[in-house]
Formats: structure tokens, sequence, C-alpha cells
């Protein structure tokens, strides 16, 4: 069985396992709360700041996790965990995935992004570990989803239940279950807030590792962007359960949304995705996927590849720079 969930400071927790001088940073969210009038939230990767040498997920640091987990492999299996560096390799979806998948969406969006957006007025959610939740909001606050538990952190201080029905979710979360809200958003169709909810394990465990791994791919190519490319945060939109990120001039017909779902009615696995807001050339076969406006990488042609993340990576810029040009 899993540990218990404690209270965690992911930044100040991995900067802990590293050597004197350096600072870590991470891509789950970390107190304190932000109050900033845009985002609501702390950019995870941003260096700046740092009083020291940063060790980061991404190349904007020092020094990436990977790079220090080759001189420190005592740390492999920390930066593995956290999908920090040292990635492990992606595994196919457990069995049942597809309808577990959509209950943990059901929770993550009218539970998690509910309380949220009373606080804040946003509701996009984050990668966290062993699955997702809020950035930190109010007094050093979040609520989140790790394992099959939900979990409430405020100040230190931690308590968790199993995730059981979505009106016991919701009480847990001091809200009110609302199947009203599926009706101004994308989101899967609302269930009885009675009716037992599918979650696994091993199914959690699987999307845990899925928006680790976008999240370790998205904020890397954050850094394709400049100035002119109006970039965009990676969040985890609670409509359609995806971590993504906004990239490219609208304007000049450029701009597109860089994701990775877990899968939704059309693709019954998880896929990297290049959603184009302007028009595109679908003599391009980078264009494939006649579900939306762009293109997706299947699953299994990303398990396949021998280098995963750089997979990721890579089909990310090609749409990048097929767009824009750079």
């Amino acid at each position: 069985m899993p540990d218990p969930p404690v209270a965690r400071n992911a930044r100040e927790q991995a900067s802990a396992k590293l050597g004197p001088g350096l600072e870590a940073r991470v891509l789950e969210p970390s107190p304190p709360a932000v109050d900033d009038g845009e985002w609501y939230a702390d950019d995870p990767t941003d260096p700046t700041g740092a009083r020291a040498d940063v060790i980061s997920p991404v190349s904007s640091g020092t020094t990436t996790w990977s790079e220090y987990v080759d001189e420190h492999p005592e740390l492999a299996d920390y930066a593995a965990e956290h999908w920090l560096g040292a990635h492990r390799r992606l595994q196919p979806v457990p069995a049942n995935f597809a309808a577990e998948r959509a209950d943990f969406h059901r929770v993550g969006f009218h539970v998690l992004s509910t309380v949220r957006e009373q606080a804040n007025g946003k509701i996009a959610l984050r990668y966290t570990h062993r699955g997702f939740g809020t950035p930190f909001y109010g007094n050093d606050e979040q609520l989140r989803v790790e394992g099959t538990q939900l979990v409430h952190q405020q100040a230190g201080s931690v308590r968790s239940e199993p995730i059981t029905t979505l009106n016991a979710a919701a009480s847990f979360a001091g809200i009110a279950y609302d199947p009203g809200k599926a009706e101004r958003f994308d989101s899967p169709p609302p269930v009885d807030g009675d009716q037992p909810l599918e979650v696994s394990e091993q199914t959690a465990a699987g999307l845990g590792d899925w928006f680790g791994f976008a999240y370790s791919v998205l904020e890397e190519l954050r850094l394709n962007g400049g100035p002119e490319h109006d970039v965009g945060r990676v969040q985890l939109w609670a409509e359609h359960f995806d971590p993504a990120v906004e990239l490219g001039s609208a304007d000049a017909g450029q701009r597109a949304s860089y994701g990775a779902s877990p899968g939704d009615d059309a693709h019954p696995e998880p896929y990297l995705y290049v959603g184009a807001w302007g028009e595109i050339d679908r003599a391009n076969p980078f264009w494939n996927d006649e579900a939306f406006n762009g293109g997706a990488m299947s699953y299994d042609e990303l398990l396949a590849a021998d280098d995963q993340p750089q997979a990721a990576l890579d089909y990310f810029r090609t749409g990048f720079a097929i767009l824009t040009g750079d």
C-alpha cells in the first residue's frame, strides 16, 4: 500500500535532497500561495529569484536534474518518481483505464476545480505527485488527488479520505456537488452524486505518470517561445483533463495548444496533440487528426520510441515550426 498522504512543499523538499549551495526547481505547485491577479499560481520551473545555482527539470536552470543525477545516482529514484529527470518509461495503460479516467476527471472537474474557482476565479489544475491538484491558494491551501485519496492541505496540516462518490468528495472539500456545472463546459456527462466512482491505484498511477511526463516535456517546450510567441503557462485544464500550453501569435495565425490528453471519446488511450487555433493545411500529414483542428501522436507511437521524452518534445517542436516557421 502507498504511504499515507503528508503535507508537502515540493520545491523545499527537493532542495533538501541537493548539496549545499543548490536550489531546486520542480514540476509541482509549491507554497506560498500566489495572488498575482493573472495566474494565481507559481511558475514551478522559473529560476528567477534563486539565491543559489538552480537544479531544474528543464534547461533554463544552471543544471538539469538529469545531469545532476548522472553525478549523484543515489537521487535517480527520487528524480524519476517526481518526473524531474532520469525518466522512467511510460507503460501500457491498465485495464479499465478509460472508465476510471472518466471518474478521476469528474472529481477534478466537479470538486477540485470548483474549490479553486471559488477561491480565485480560476479552474485550471496542475500535476502533483501521484496525481493532480490545485495550485496553492488562500492560507497555503491545496486540494489534490493522490493515488485514490482526496487530500486537503492547509498551512502545513493535512487530512485525507478515500475517493468514493462525488457527493462525499464535495462534502470533504466543503462544497456541494453541482451536476449543472457540466453544462458550462465541454466536460464528462454528470453522474448521480451517490453513484460509486470507479478508481484504482493502477489507473491513478497511470494518470500520475502521464501528467508528470507531460509536464516535464511541456515545460521544456515553453523555452522554444520568445516574447513574440506570447508563451502561456502549462495548465491541466479541468474541463478537458489535459495538460497543455499555448504558444504562437494569434494575430499571425500561428497560435496553437500543445497538450497531452489522457484520452477522450475519440481516443481511448492517451495521446499528444497540437491543436491549431487558425487554418491548417490538411495536405500536410502532420495534421492527421479528424476529431479536432490539428494533429495527434498516438500512445502506441510514443511507447515505441527509444527516448520517449525526446520523441514527445520533437513532435511538439515540429508542430511549432510548421506554424511559426521558427
